[in-house]
């Protein structure tokens, strides 16, 4: 008996199978070989079209069969994890009607913005938790207000995850904890915000029927399992965003644990038991996976656009098809602090830690005599880093504890460079976990389906690959490049 789980990235679809009885991830399939393309037509702007997602569902899913050599009727449940915040609208026939703007478009910040200062920011912050800032809703009311020929042809939108779901069951549906990641979720009514909804001008039927985020949503169709190579009616029970999610397959549920991620974006994520919000909404606060009316569990999302993206562009521009570990091994020639070279991550859209300004990504201090390609390797790596730092302070000033913070082995938490430079800056203990979104979300769905009693039931073969802990012999000198680095970004703010 197996589980099947997806994780749609904006870089990559992975399809992971794990053994229903063991807990044990056999096999994970990415798919294409190389990065997604994201489309900018203007500056600012990232599009994809979720027709590609689909198609490379369909390939991981055949290959994950073929390689595994299983039969698709052994596999008993299926879950999704999914790039937040992105908006995909269809029409009344079911159809695509624009490529999705995906979580990484800033084109809606200004849209946003508008309806905090109208609706009023303490309105917004109790009953959202957050500024309706980027986040789907705002894209929604950007393209209705920019595209009103588009947006009057639209019959749901839904979020990149919910669009998998429809292409594998043909049932249009969402959840809870998607709206709650679109910002349009009440907190305090417990269902979709009418405020909000009503400021945009938009119907309440426009969104997708609600279904939980775990337990039975949909089953498999005839058509997806001829395209997918799966069985009908396999059952689908659990989706969420990938943070979230993400968090979840690191044991991550209950207030005061923290998780974090060094994907494409860099997340930090931590539990609470109550709403609260960050009164510039520099962090974000959005359902958990285990959040009900009964029991609240709010997940407090920082976010850094620019993170793994500006590794992988930098990596193309000096060291095509290098791999990272090559590029790990020149950057540990270098020293702490990469010789005054200072790298500025934010490349990829606005910032919420810089309440939704659009830096750019900055070199800062090169000299042409004395840097090399190694220099820089390390400096795009301790950038980063610091990226990370700082937004952790902000949720120090939530007073949320990151003293212990959770990370999978599959994204630049596998940079020694990187990983040391957070622990000992922020005086983290790092505990990394052999683990994946997509086998978070496999697991996930056997709790959905009753196969396991919970998720601690579920997470119980969790194991630890190692722990990173402060280097304090070498903390002056983390500081000191951590000063300079910060020094450069004061300038650009």
């Amino acid at each position: 008996m197996y589980l099947l789980g997806y994780d749609i990235g904006s870089s990559s679809i992975k399809a992971a199978l794990v053994n229903a009885d063991t807990g044990i991830k056999e096999l994970v399939v990415q798919r294409p070989g190389s990065e997604m393309a994201i489309n900018a037509p203007e500056t600012g702007w990232a599009e994809q079209h979720p027709d590609t997602w689909w198609r490379h569902v369909c390939e991981a899913t055949r290959d994950l069969l073929h390689q595994s050599g299983i039969n698709s009727r052994e596999i008993k449940a299926i879950g999704i994890a999914y790039q937040m915040h992105g908006l995909v609208m269809l029409d009344q026939d079911g159809d695509v009607l624009r490529p999705s703007i995906i979580w990484c478009d800033s084109r809606a910040v200004e849209t946003g913005q508008v309806a905090f200062d109208t609706l009023g920011h303490k309105e917004c912050l109790f009953h959202l938790l957050n500024s309706p800032g980027n986040f789907t809703a705002s894209k929604l009311g950007w393209v209705k207000a920019n595209e009103p020929d588009i947006y009057s042809e639209c019959s749901k939108i839904m979020l990149p995850g919910d669009y998998i779901a429809y292409k594998l069951s043909g049932e249009i549906q969402t959840t809870a904890t998607g709206l709650s990641e679109g910002v349009f979720w009440d907190f305090q009514s417990n269902q979709p915000s009418e405020m909000l909804l009503d400021y945009f001008g938009m119907e309440k039927n426009i969104l997708a029927d609600i279904v939980p985020c775990i337990g039975l949503q949909a089953k498999v169709s005839s058509l997806a399992a001829k395209e997918t190579g799966l069985s009908e009616g396999t059952p689908i029970s659990y989706r969420a965003g990938d943070q979230p999610n993400n968090a979840m397959s690191l044991n991550v549920l209950e207030p005061g644990e923290v998780a974090a991620t060094g994907g494409t974006s860099g997340v930090v994520y931590g539990v609470v038991d109550k709403p609260v919000f960050d009164t510039a909404s520099r962090v974000n606060g959005f359902a958990h996976v285990n959040h009900t009316n009964e029991k609240t569990r709010i997940g407090i999302l920082l976010c850094i656009n620019g993170a793994g993206i500006q590794y992988s562009w930098m990596r193309k521009m000096i060291a095509p098809g290098v791999p990272y570990a090559d590029l790990e091994k020149k950057a540990s020639s270098v020293d702490i602090g990469s010789d005054g070279l200072c790298v500025i991550p934010f490349g990829n859209g606005a910032e919420r830690i810089f309440e939704n300004a659009d830096l750019g990504s900055h070199l800062c201090h090169l000299q042409l005599n004395r840097h090399r390609q190694e220099h820089l390797i390390r400096a795009t790596l301790e950038g980063i880093a610091f990226a990370f730092v700082y937004g952790t302070d902000i949720l120090k000033e939530m007073h949320l504890d990151t003293s212990v913070i959770r990370v999978g082995n599959d994204n630049l938490f596998q940079s020694e460079i990187f990983s040391q430079t957070i622990s000992t800056l922020t005086n983290a203990r790092i505990t990394m976990i052999d683990t994946t979104g997509a086998a978070g979300a496999a697991l996930a769905a056997g709790v959905g389906i009753g196969h396991f009693s919970g998720f601690k039931e579920a997470m119980a073969h969790l194991k630890i690959v190692k722990e990173i802990n402060p280097d304090t012999g070498n903390e002056h000198a983390y500081r000191q490049a951590y000063a300079s680095w910060k020094q450069s970004l004061d300038k650009l703010l």
